[in-house]
């Protein structure tokens, strides 16, 4: 039979690998810093990098109080060996409590430090002080800039908790445990050097594929970081990145089915007849997007191969109101997913009126 001393060894080592990797159950249970301890850090979206230096702060405290929380635990555990009388312990226990207590008081003391004089000395902030440059006078109005390219709805974000990154118009954020890297999109450039092939789930119909980029920055004050993604995630990533992207000669990035529908999606499109604005009419944002102005019309150019098939694409009376890659996307949101090798040859409505048309009724807009 194992003793108590043992099965709270083991339980007690598990939940903290746990808590500091923190596993989906974890999260999904609430047992984060982030949540015990959410009334203190406030909102992320309110306070991004104050809420990361107040987060951090309290992970440092939190985790080094793990070993000295295995000891007072080990007194209840195991009350035979007196572990509250610190005379009557042995010479091994009496180190490790040292050791705890410790380790404790010196994440105390660095917090304290953290905090001087409105935190400019944490981490998070000296990072922020790197970047002080114009029209930004303080690392304050950097923190700002930061925090009101957050809260906007557009930002690209993925990745666990633990390591999240995100990228706003300006910036290239990576969220860790301990620290947020940050880099400048102006200042820098990002290099793909490594791909990794993971089954993460049997039901996969193939593996992931997970990317790994250095952002290296032309300020030599900020340090260059690694951020991973999956595969799957680049399109949307390079859309948002201003920054140049270089690939390694032994780096090769799988595009999804969806992606290379809409290269092939495109190239045909090109093939088609080509649509002349009529004087006086200019082109309106994408209606999808609202980044570029749309540059396509549904115009009925597919000839029918029979009698049966005559009705199948109707005439569409839309101005042109999509880009082609918005629309691409609507096409391809429509097929079977279990039958890509039918895309190219289906009928869909318009997703303004629901006209049915098919590829060859896609016109360029010039």
């Amino acid at each position: 039979m194992e003793s108590p001393e043992l099965t709270f060894s083991l339980a007690y080592i598990s939940l903290s690998l746990c808590f500091v990797f923190t596993p989906n159950e974890f999260r999904s249970a609430g047992l984060t810093v982030q949540n015990l301890f959410s009334s203190w850090l406030g909102s992320e979206d309110v306070g991004f990098t104050q809420y990361h230096v107040r987060r951090t702060s309290i992970t440092v405290l939190v985790h080094s109080a793990l070993p000295l929380g295995y000891y007072m635990g080990m007194c209840i555990a195991a009350p035979e060996k007196n572990l509250c009388y610190i005379h009557q312990v042995s010479d091994s226990w009496r180190a490790f409590l040292f050791l705890s207590l410790c380790l404790q008081l010196a994440s105390w003391m660095l917090v304290i430090y953290w905090s001087c004089s409105h935190w400019h000395n944490h981490p998070i902030s000296r990072t922020l002080q790197a970047h002080v440059q114009p029209p930004h006078s303080s690392w304050g109005s950097v923190a700002a800039n930061i925090n009101d390219e957050f809260r906007r709805i557009d930002k690209f974000a993925t990745g666990a908790p633990g390591a999240r990154v995100i990228v706003t118009d300006s910036w290239v954020l990576k969220v860790t445990t301990y620290h947020v890297y940050m880099a400048l999109q102006n200042d820098c450039h990002v290099t793909v050097t490594e791909s990794r092939q993971h089954q993460l789930s049997p039901d996969l119909a193939a593996p992931a594929q997970i990317l790994t980029l250095r952002v290296d920055s032309i300020n030599p004050v900020v340090k260059p970081f690694d951020i991973r993604l999956n595969s799957t995630e680049y399109a949307e990533l390079r859309e948002k990145l201003h920054a140049p992207i270089r690939n390694s000669a032994n780096v090769v990035i799988h595009q999804t089915i969806s992606e290379l529908f809409l290269e092939t999606f495109k190239a045909q499109v090109d093939l088609n007849q080509v649509y002349t604005l009529p004087s006086g009419q200019d082109l309106e944002p994408c209606i999808g997007c609202m980044q570029v102005p749309a540059n396509t019309k549904l115009v009925r150019l597919c000839q029918a191969e029979g009698a049966d098939n005559e009705s199948e694409c109707q005439q569409c009376f839309c101005r042109p109101m999509w880009c082609l890659s918005c629309l691409g996307r609507w096409f391809a949101s429509r097929q079977d997913q279990q039958r890509p090798e039918t895309w190219l040859s289906s009928r869909v409505p318009c997703p303004t009126c629901r006209a049915k048309f098919c590829i060859l009724d896609i016109c360029a807009v010039h």
